[in-house]
């Protein structure tokens, strides 16, 4: 069995200000249904009260001289500046001489100036979501009257780098832009993103009638269908290799895309930047505007509830036994296949909410999307094998480019 010493991670309990409201209202997004969590859905707004006591347990609860506040929604944005200032006095108060930073995802339709101002003021980084090109964005990415949002999310880029203020780029792929890889990848340097997370979209809808429509981990598979975006797992295994193709023939160390980094990490024996391919997980949670504690974003479900900061202190049940035991099963279940998968060192079976299938021996819980990963973890190999040892003999990875083409020259 795998173990998490208490403490021996920082906690990072992602926020939530105004629940799942949003000004947009995207087909595939796995939040919006939330509000039906809570009585009076129409009113999900976080007080200034309980702002204040989180941000005092969060930054006492760390064990590291940096601490990390994260702003998510639904949309952030729809509260209003004077809420976000009001936070920043509160972790200048409560900081003790730790060094506080920020960072919000915002779907960008909301910035202004003033916005662009304050975040550039206060150092923080901004996560804009966005899907790739026109086409490939606003086929799911709608507000509620139906209407496209590229051009708001492109003013709002506009908006960032004018300010100068730091971003980087969350695109979900889907059913409909994975089969234009290049595409996709070409658009976030045509538009100077240089950090980019590609998050395949992996979602099950309950097949009965529920408050919630779309299906937590422990849902049976006769209970539940595909949601129609849902990625193809082949295709996205072809995805990722088409732009990791590009991308270690002329961007190593100028464009970091997150999954790539983080293979790189894995491939090094070292901790991953990304939860998803670590070995075990649990130490990320969510506060909800009420203050409910969630053991993770992907599970805001009844059943992984841990808590209400009124009650219980953030420490408590982020270090509870149940969370230790959500954190440590992301190993500890793991199918057979998975057990005896060369892979298994970098992919740690992805996250477990997209662990759904059967595996080769009939047992549940492979990943969905593992003939994907598997293909890309294979492809990938070599070039990992390169950087590894350039890092390792001190030497940049990005050697791997001029390594690449050479290898390219060789088999024509």
């Amino acid at each position: 069995m795998s173990t998490i010493a208490p403490f021996a991670k920082p906690i990072y309990v992602m926020l939530k200000p105004v629940g799942s409201k949003c000004n947009l209202d995207c087909d595939y997004c796995y939040y919006l249904e939330k509000a039906n969590l809570f009585p009076k859905k129409n009113n999900q707004v976080m007080s200034e009260e309980l702002l204040e006591r989180f941000i005092r347990q969060y930054i006492e609860s760390q064990t590291m001289p940096q601490v990390m506040f994260t702003w998510h929604g639904g949309e952030p944005l729809m509260r209003p500046i004077s809420f976000y200032k009001k936070a920043v006095e509160l972790q200048k108060r409560y900081a003790g001489g730790r060094e506080i930073d920020n960072s919000i995802q915002t779907n960008g339709t909301l910035l202004t100036d003033e916005w662009c101002a304050f975040f550039k003021e206060n150092n923080f980084l901004v996560g804009i979501s966005v899907d790739g090109p026109q086409d490939f964005h606003d086929e799911y990415r709608r507000d509620k009257m139906g209407r496209p949002s590229f051009h708001r999310v492109m003013k709002g880029i506009e908006l960032l780098k004018k300010h100068e203020v730091e971003f980087n780029c969350l695109a979900v792929v889907n059913d409909y832009n994975v089969d234009y890889p290049l595409e996709f990848y070409r658009f976030f340097k045509e538009i100077g993103c240089r950090f980019v997370q590609f998050t395949p979209i992996v979602e099950r809808i309950r097949k009965q009638g529920s408050p919630l429509k779309l299906a937590s981990a422990r849902e049976e598979e006769s209970e539940v269908e595909l949601a129609p975006f849902t990625v193809h797992a082949g295709k996205w295994g072809n995805f990722l290799c088409v732009v990791f193709d590009e991308w270690i023939k002329e961007d190593v160390g100028e464009i970091f895309i997150q999954l790539f980094d983080a293979t790189l990490a894995n491939w090094m024996g070292v901790q991953p930047g990304v939860c998803t391919m670590a070995k075990t997980c649990g130490h990320a949670g969510v506060m909800e505007f009420n203050g409910d504690v969630y053991s993770c974003d992907h599970f805001v479900f009844p059943e992984y509830r841990l808590g209400n900061i009124y009650t219980t202190p953030l420490t408590s049940m982020m270090y509870s036994q149940e969370q230790l035991k959500f954190g440590n099963d992301k190993f500890d279940t793991l199918p057979q296949q998975c057990r005896e998968c060369d892979m298994l060192f970098t992919c740690y079976g992805e996250c477990p909410k997209n662990r759904f299938i059967k595996d080769k021996y009939g047992n549940s819980g492979l990943n969905y999307l593992c003939k994907g990963y598997y293909k890309y973890y294979h492809h990938v190999a070599p070039y990992m094998d390169f950087m590894k040892k350039e890092l390792l003999a001190e030497r940049p990875p990005a050697n791997v480019m001029r390594w690449a083409r050479e290898q390219k020259a060789k088999r024509r």
